[in-house]
C-alpha cells in the first residue's frame, strides 16, 4: 500500500511544489467507489504535504458521516488508488471527512440534509438575510420556519444558505 491514513502535514523543501496528478481521472475514479456505499463525493484536493502528497476527499450522506463511514470509505478509496496508477510513484496520504457544519448549502441535497437545522440565508431580491429552520426540502425548493411562520422559496429565490451552531438544543427524540 502507497497510501496512508495518518496526517504527515510537514513543511519542507517539499512544500508547495507542483502536483501533477491529474485530479479530473482521480474524481472519475473516487466517485463511484464512494457512490457504492451509499454516499456523495463532495470534493477532492490534492496537495504536497512534506515528501508525500495528501488527498483529501470529503464525502456525505443522507445520515451524515460516522467515523465508522469514513473508516469504510477510507478503505475503499485507498485500495482503489492502489490499484491504478492515477498516484504514479508519489506516496500519499489519504483523508477521508465529511464537510462540516461550514459548508454553504448550495444544492437541493444540502437542504435536504439539513432539515431541524437552523440557517441563514441571503435572499437573492435584495439582500435580506433570513433566520429560520429547514422544515422540508425537495426538488423544487425549501420549506423554512421564520418566526413562526412556514414560508417557501424555490432554490432560485436563495443565496448560499449557512447552518447555524445550536448549543444545548434538545433533539426532538430526547424531548
Amino acid at each position: 500500500m502507497r497510501g496512508t491514513a495518518a496526517s504527515e502535514a510537514g513543511k519542507g523543501r517539499w512544500a508547495g511544489t507542483p502536483v501533477k496528478i491529474d485530479t479530473e481521472r482521480l474524481t472519475r475514479l473516487v466517485a463511484p467507489v464512494v457512490s457504492a456505499v451509499g454516499m456523495d463525493l463532495e470534493s477532492i484536493r490534492v496537495t504536497r504535504a512534506g515528501r508525500r502528497l495528501l488527498v483529501r476527499v470529503v464525502v456525505d450522506g443522507d445520515n451524515g458521516v460516522s467515523l465508522d463511514d469514513a473508516a469504510d470509505v477510507s478503505r475503499a478509496i485507498s485500495a482503489e488508488l492502489d490499484s491504478t496508477d492515477v498516484m504514479g510513484d508519489e506516496p500519499y496520504t489519504l483523508e477521508v471527512s465529511s464537510p462540516g457544519v461550514d459548508r454553504p448549502l448550495t444544492e437541493p441535497k444540502h437542504w435536504r440534509r439539513a432539515t431541524g437545522r437552523l440557517v441563514t440565508v441571503p435572499l437573492n431580491d435584495g439582500g435580506e438575510r433570513l433566520t429560520g429552520r429547514v422544515e422540508s426540502a425537495d426538488g423544487d425548493g425549501v420549506k423554512l420556519e421564520v418566526d413562526g411562520q412556514r414560508r417557501s422559496f424555490r432554490y432560485d429565490e436563495l443565496g448560499a444558505g449557512s447552518i447555524q451552531v445550536e448549543f444545548g438544543r434538545l433533539a426532538d427524540s430526547d424531548t
